[in-house]
């Protein structure tokens, strides 16, 4: 069962998601924000990275709406929803993050990283957050926090742990 941090940032990611504020998620939610993001970094559907993000962003979908026990057209609840990052995400560590979660964010990296230097700037970051539903002003903030070897760009990986971290409730930026 997840902790009150952890199912606060639950929380938060649904109702972001839940763009009808009718209590459900569902698959077209998430193609939704494939869009924004896709918009936000002027990218097409048909691109190598929008195809990318797509496909992570459904197959995330998908693991979900399975472990959730409801077919990938139906939607979800919270309580699912809930469930089902509990089993998926917070009850198997990292390796049941880097499973259900990896692929999607290292998706949404790629596309971040508009100038293809394997980084992402603070610009970069700032974009993503606002797609995400975050406050821009609180991104400057997170960026620092998860700037660990202080470079001034964030690595897919200090990206990926942070995310990481910040589910489970170890480090309190604003993600969204």
């Amino acid at each position: 069962m997840p902790s009150n941090v952890q199912e606060q940032r639950l929380r938060r990611r649904f109702e972001l998601w839940d763009k009808n504020n009718d209590g459900r998620i569902e698959r077209s939610d998430w193609q939704g924000e494939v869009e924004r993001l896709l918009r936000a970094f002027n990218e097409t559907a048909n691109s190598p990275k929008g195809k990318a993000l797509s496909s992570a962003y459904m197959g995330m979908w998908d693991n979900l709406a399975a472990q959730a026990g409801v077919k990938s057209g139906d939607s979800v609840d919270f309580e699912q929803f809930k469930n089902a990052a509990a089993k998926q995400l917070l009850d198997q560590g990292k390796s049941g993050f880097d499973k259900g979660l990896r692929p999607t964010i290292k998706a949404i990296l790629d596309l971040a990283d508009t100038d293809g230097d394997g980084q992402v700037s603070r610009e970069e970051f700032r974009t993503w957050i606002k797609v995400a539903g975050g406050e821009e002003s609180k991104a400057d903030e997170a960026f620092q926090r998860i700037d660990t070897d202080n470079s001034g760009q964030l690595s897919v990986e200090e990206l990926i742990e942070a995310v990481r971290k910040f589910h489970s409730g170890e480090l309190d930026v604003s993600l969204f």
